[in-house]
């Protein structure tokens, strides 16, 4: 059985004084995820500092556990992981409950498929809603077997994996961080060379902890898109991990600064990894007063601190090929783009479909109520800003998403009028220290 969603817990934002101060947000979820796995794929000890602690992440780490690692938490953020090593997970004793998490459950299923166990897969309301069948047709070519699933290709669904796994070469159709991964963790207990061939290069943060790790693989650039080689069956080692802040999470107050008359704030730590920033390319294109501070490298990626101050936004056009670098980022800059003058157009933005919702036609439907004109043609989706305060007021519809709520409530601190998130809940599987760090630096919040 699923875990059932808790009943519903409305926030409200409103307008106030401006944002000030210096924050941290948690870290990356991405990298928070995969560290997870990879221990449990490695021999020895795995160190992880700064765990995104999100109901998401903790999720992943039951998982973990279930498949045979020895999973300890040592302190706020820090975590141990004794992993099972390649071909040494064990049979889980029940059901694989992802909640909310759709990076945790899908890269999975390119671990568990993979080995010669029977796993069963299962979430929340929101993640049995989402399509897995992208995620199972490359492992059904790896020999993996799908026992059972909801109608769609939706959990819950149970995978049986083969005695051994056929190494493939594989086109992305989508361009899918979550695709390519689940491919590549699936190649990891192969006895040949797993290739995935990107047409639009996606974050690769599965690639940097590959060779983190001790994997071998090659990278190759094609145009704007990659490929990726991997030899299967290494001998994976356990690795120190410290988690850069995600810069996912740091979109909010980042934007809530941009657009909130008076502010300045300083978010520290962020990861600055190119196929992660496409938001702060936009932004600095929009005129955004965006600064980077000590910029230096953690653990393979860089970092810096992001000054954002308050100032004027014009409209842009995003082209379609940024869209991997910023996908869980366009409804927090559809909310930028709302104070901004003149339209802002986003293109693309199909994956925005098959998230934790519809966001696009979720952020739509949440501008029209808060008083801002948009128009859906296709998958793109255009904004037209209100060149200062958005008129505001709205009651908006989260459909248990997590960045809605949140993107919605950052309107609300630079609106005429405050806006209401109709659930709050799920804002935890991200970034449980939302509202308390917005109130922090000034964010009215009830």
């Amino acid at each position: 059985m699923s875990r059932s969603h808790p009943a519903p817990s409305p926030l409200a934002s409103r307008p106030g004084s401006p944002l000030r101060g210096r924050v941290r947000v948690p870290g990356d979820k991405s990298i928070s995820h995969r560290a997870m796995i990879f221990g449990l794929l490695s021999r020895g000890e795995t160190s992880i500092g700064n765990l995104l602690e999100s109901e998401d992440v903790v999720n992943t780490a039951k998982a973990v556990e279930a498949l045979g690692a020895r999973v300890t938490r040592e302190g706020e953020g820090r975590w141990r992981v004794i992993g099972a090593g390649i071909g040494g997970l064990a049979q889980p004793a029940d059901v694989l409950d992802f909640g909310n998490a759709g990076t945790g459950s899908r890269l999975m299923m390119g671990v568990a498929g993979s080995h010669p166990i029977t796993t069963t897969f299962d979430g929340d309301e929101s993640l049995r809603s989402r399509p897995m069948r992208r995620i199972l047709d490359p492992l059904v070519q790896m020999g993996t077997q799908v026992v059972s699933e909801a109608p769609g290709g939706r959990v819950p669904l149970t995978l049986r994996g083969p005695r051994e796994t056929i190494p493939i070469t594989y086109e992305t159709p989508a361009p899918s961080a979550q695709i390519k991964s689940a491919v590549l963790l699936a190649g990891l207990n192969s006895p040949g060379i797993t290739t995935v061939i990107e047409r639009q290069a996606t974050r690769d943060h599965t690639e940097r902890m590959l060779s983190h790790f001790g994997a071998t693989l090659t990278v190759e650039e094609s145009g704007a898109g990659r490929r990726i080689a991997l030899q299967g069956q290494p001998d994976l080692r356990g690795a120190d991990v410290l988690v850069p802040a995600d810069p996912s999470s740091a979109a909010f107050p980042l934007v809530a600064a941009l657009v909130t008359p008076g502010s300045e704030i300083i978010i520290e730590n962020v990861m600055m990894n190119p196929l992660r920033t496409g938001l702060i390319t936009t932004l600095l294109e929009m005129g955004a007063a965006i600064e980077f501070l000590d910029e230096r490298d953690i653990g393979g990626e860089t970092v810096a601190d992001i000054r954002a101050s308050y100032g004027p936004l014009v409209g842009v056009e995003v082209p379609p090929e940024r869209a991997p670098s910023m996908i869980d980022e366009y409804p927090v800059l559809a909310v930028a783009a709302a104070f901004a003058t003149g339209p802002t157009v986003m293109r693309g933005l199909e994956e925005l479909r098959v998230k934790e919702c519809d966001r696009l036609a979720a952020v739509a439907d949440g501008l029209a109520v808060n008083g801002v004109r948009t128009e859906v043609i296709g998958d793109d989706l255009t904004v037209h800003g209100c060149g200062g305060p958005v008129p505001g007021g709205g009651l908006v519809a989260t459909h248990l998403d997590h960045r809605i709520a949140m993107a919605f409530l950052v309107m609300g601190l630079a609106a005429k009028e405050g806006v209401t998130a109709d659930d709050a809940t799920m804002i935890a599987t991200s970034f449980p220290s939302f509202a308390p760090l917005m109130r922090a630096i000034g964010g009215e919040l009830a």
